[in-house]
């Protein structure tokens, strides 16, 4: 024989002719013979950089000429084009034109996948090949091993006793089988399908085998969206029946699919559902159909012979369907458009079948127009409140008749970069039409219609624009006392179209409340406020903390409101109304704009901030209010009363405080009421308190509210609500939490669950229960769900159950 040898002792060299292109390939042929991360073999050889060099290490690299073979031995490592081979020996034939690698082979490619194997034998046309030996370790964490793996005409890669999981192996005991694992007799990879079918395979779990599947196919993992059948969910619920619903996806473009969806339920039937979806350059947008022909709509009818989802005596209601689309789209850097919108048979249809992204108790249906530019936006948007119960609509205490169409709504805000005088000028626009097609009122005795307590919806229209400008300034003197000069001009116009039973309803509050009754088809109105804030923080510090002590003080001087007293103007927007500690300091302490605070008004106050060096934190603030002149705005009665029991109502207002603090171990807590101004009685407490830390974490509060009789609560209220989290052991957590009405004595809600979670496998249980204070209806929902990463989720969708206590 004769051959030339060339010893090397660890150091680069210009491998040329053979030698050299030969190794090159080698390491793009490699990474695309594993199945599971489907990179083709043009695909590899464009990673490679045009004019990327080979740089080979080696001991002993021979070339032997008389049969045409070029030898690396001994410690071969090569970098080529971000990819790097480690191997003890690398021989590349030019007779046979196959190339192996062997000794404890190692290729990191340029992703970051890690390629383990003792033999590597393959063409250099990377067609036909063959591996021993097989582990690979991808940068998202999925492992694939095998006995040994042959590919064949560069498209179809057989593993043979091949292993696939996504669980990390255990560093301290690598042999201990992983949560989860696919353990298949042959796996075949199709690369030009982009599908991995498992043949003879068991799914094993926590080393055990769970279930023998003799042939299954899924679609390769790097492959974001591939056509095939979705992971199925069941689903239980008492007038439903048991239920699994079994999703297609079909991946028509790369911008847009269609999922379809059939659910079978033991009482009523099959439920189909269709969702195509689009994406565009500027945005993305979905539409949604589902339909059932019920099988047994009778399991709706209450004891009266109604359909409680439909409303109407004796309607079968067998076909039941709902069409919802969402969208949105960036018309530029600035501007956005976009609509969510839901329409169906009946009020209770998504609800009730758990269609996803429409099941919602209160679903807003909406179409909108925002704008954003730095501190500046604008929306306008029109809106429908769909609620979705199981109620009859002629029930008075059902609210899915009573939502208004908001026809539209809009907001606008400007605060100009500059400053304006020296200060902060700001100006909104609000806007909002309104119309109802039933009255919503509140009765003090339901059978007495004329016991008219509220009237928080008109049926008919009613429209408002308002207007407001705000000037602020603040000025430090030598002494530290921070003063904040502020002004202030709002206009409102608006107009009121009501119905015959509207009016009478507001003339019969009007009555009960003994006012006069001086509803308007229009009116405009102006508030105009001049005001001082002045804030003096002092700073005490010592060797271990720093306290400040923060006396404040306000003086708002405007006319009165306008139009209250007679019941003129509805409110729509301004119900909500709670007067605490973090309202105190508040302008205009009403939460809309359908009423605005008049009078001259001070609020004083002192709060407090503490901060410790073992890293604890203590806050607090106390304060009043005071209507120094004028006629007090919650004093007035409106169309629901939102100032009645406020603490607001009386020249000098309630007691407000809060105090909280928190600490470096997770550990915080706040205390905070209202109290009354003479006897300090407690009108209004809420008690906080969690650690959020392992191996506990928990959180309470207690929430207590005085009756408010005019407002809509005859009686007091009490309510604890406790919730904790327990980790067991590293992988097991338990946790509940629950409500309990102490007024009432009931368990307003409650629920309790376990879960497991691991680098690759989720698994939560709950149960949970609520309770409808005035039928006594129980509602129980069981709900499961199994996670594995890479593979799919799978579990209930919804399993519910009635019963009356």
């Amino acid at each position: 024989m004769r051959g030339a040898v060339l010893r090397i002792h660890r150091q680069a060299d210009s491998a040329r002719l053979y030698g050299a292109s030969a190794l090159a390939c080698l390491l793009a042929c490699v990474v695309p013979s594993i199945p599971a991360f489907a990179q083709d073999i043009s695909g590899m050889a464009a990673d490679v950089p045009t004019g990327s060099q080979m740089l080979l290490a080696a001991d002993t690299l021979v070339y032997d000429n008389d049969n045409q073979t070029v030898t690396a031995v001994g410690g071969v490592q090569i970098d080529y084009g971000g990819n790097r081979l480690v191997a003890q020996r690398v021989e590349y034939n030019r007779n046979t034109k196959r190339l192996v690698a062997s000794g404890n082979v190692e290729v990191i490619n340029s992703d970051g996948t890690k390629i383990y194997s003792q033999h590597v034998d393959i063409t250099d046309d990377f067609a036909d090949g063959f591996v021993n030996a097989l582990r690979v370790e991808t940068v998202d964490k999925t492992y694939f091993a095998a006995e040994s793996a042959e590919r064949m005409g560069g498209v179809l890669t057989t593993f043979h006793n091949g292993v696939y999981t996504a669980c990390e192996p255990c560093e301290d005991k690598p042999d201990k089988a992983p949560t989860w694992r696919i353990k298949a007799r042959k796996i075949i990879w199709n690369g030009e399908k982009k599908t991995v079918r498992f043949e003879n395979s068991n799914f094993e779990f926590f080393g055990f085998p769970l279930a023998y599947l003799p042939a299954f196919e899924i679609a390769d993992p790097t492959v974001k969206r591939k056509s095939g059948f979705l992971i199925p969910s069941i689903a239980y619920k008492s007038d439903l029946g048991l239920g699994v619903k079994v999703p297609y996806y079909f991946a028509l473009s790369p911008t847009y699919d269609l999922t379809v969806t059939g659910s079978g339920y033991t009482k009523q039937g099959f439920l189909g559902e269709a969702e195509w979806r689009q994406r565009f350059n500027n945005g993305q947008y979905s539409l949604k159909i589902a339909g059932i022909r019920q099988e047994d709509p009778d399991e709706f009818i209450d004891d009266d012979g109604r359909n409680v989802d439909s409303g109407a005596a004796g309607d079968p209601n067998e076909f039941r369907g709902m069409m919802g689309t969402k969208g949105q789209f960036a018309i530029n850097p600035r501007w956005d458009f976009g609509w969510d919108v839901l329409l169906q048979t009946d009020k209770n249809f998504s609800r009730t079948y758990a269609i996803e992204d429409f099941g919602d108790s209160v679903h807003r249906s909406s179409i909108y127009l925002t704008g954003l530019n730095g501190r500046n936006y604008f929306d306008v948007r029109a809106m429908r409140f769909v609620v979705q119960e199981e109620a009859l609509p002629d029930d008075p205490t059902a609210r899915a008749g009573k939502q208004p169409w908001v026809l539209p709504s809009l907001d606008y805000a400007y605060i100009p970069d500059m400053a304006v005088g020296g200060g902060q000028l700001s100006l909104n626009v609000n806007a909002q039409a309104i119309s109802r097609d039933r009255l919503d009122r509140a009765l003090a005795d339901p059978n007495n219609a004329a016991s008219v307590t509220s009237v928080r919806g008109i049926e008919g229209q009613s429209g408002r624009l308002t207007a407001e400008a705000e000037w602020k300034r603040t000025f430090t003197t030598d002494g530290g006392l921070l003063l904040t000069p502020l002004l202030a001009l709002r206009g409102d116009a608006g107009y009121v179209n009501a119905s015959s039973g509207s009016l009478n309803a507001i003339n019969q509050m009007a009555s009960n409340l003994g006012v006069d009754d001086d509803t308007r088809s229009s009116l405009a109105r102006f508030m105009a406020t001049a005001g001082l804030e002045m804030r003096w923080p002092v700073l005490f510090s010592s060797t271990s903390s720093s306290h400040i002590f923060e006396p404040m003080a306000q003086v708002f001087v405007r006319p009165n409101e306008q139009y209250v007293g007679g019941l003129a103007v509805p409110n729509e927007d301004a119900q909500s109304f709670v007067f605490d500690a973090t309202t105190l300091f508040e302008r205009d302490k009403f939460s809309g704009y359908d009423r605005l605070e008049g009078g001259t008004r001070a609020n004083v106050g002192l709060r407090y901030s503490g901060a410790y060096d073992n890293g604890w934190s203590t806050n607090a603030l106390f304060g009043q209010s005071y209507q120094l002149d004028g006629q007090n705005s919650f004093d007035a009665p409106d169309l629901v009363n939102v100032g009645e029991d406020s603490g607001l109502e009386t020249a000098s207002s309630d007691y407000v405080g809060l105090v909280g603090f928190n600490s470096p171990g997770g550990l915080s807590g706040s205390v905070s009421g209202r109290f009354d101004e003479q006897s300090f009685e407690i009108r209004r407490a809420e008690v906080k308190a969690a650690y959020s830390g392992l191996p506990i974490s928990f959180s309470a509060k207690y929430a207590f509210i005085q009756a408010q009789p005019l407002y809509g609560f005859t009686t007091d209220r009490h309510e604890v609500t406790l919730g904790a989290s327990a980790q067991l052991a590293e992988n097991w957590r338990v946790f509940g939490t629950g409500t309990y009405d102490l007024e009432q004595s009931v368990l307003v809600k409650d629920g309790v669950g376990f879960a497991y979670s691991d680098d690759c496998f989720t698994y939560l249980m709950t149960f949970s229960e609520s309770r409808d204070l005035s039928t006594k209806e129980v509602s129980q929902n069981i709900g499961f769900n199994l996670s594995f990463r890479t593979l799919g989720d799978f579990g209930s969708t919804q399993s519910s159950f009635n019963t009356v206590q």
